[in-house]
């Protein structure tokens, strides 16, 4: 487990009390957050890492990166910021996107 596992591991602690508390909040087997913790962030399904975000209200953009931040620390023109090209991203990173891409559409959707 990295820096930034171990700091998703302590603040899902710090807010349910237990990363047992948090999978049954979050409807997410134990077993699941366990393998997000320890094969990292970045090698995980993306809806598992989306829903620990919206458990600790952390921007997933930005733990994609290796950063956390808040959700409500993010203005609108954090919002806009892109890359003017997906040429500088790798194959994977190009198919991440897309994927979460398609997350964000199926779930603004599924809220009308």
């Amino acid at each position: 487990m990295n820096s930034l596992e171990t700091t998703i591991k302590s603040m899902l602690i710090q807010k349910y009390g237990s990363l047992k508390k948090f999978t049954e909040s979050a409807d997410m087997p134990w077993t699941t957050l366990d393998s997000v913790l320890k094969r990292g962030i970045n090698n995980s399904n993306i809806a598992n890492v989306i829903k620990i975000c919206e458990g600790l209200n952390i921007d997933c953009e930005s733990l994609y990166y290796g950063k956390i931040v808040s959700k409500s620390s993010i203005t609108s023109s954090t919002l806009a910021a892109h890359r003017d090209s997906d040429d500088e991203l790798t194959p994977e990173e190009q198919h991440k996107m897309e994927e979460y891409k398609r997350l964000l559409i199926r779930a603004r959707d599924s809220k009308k």
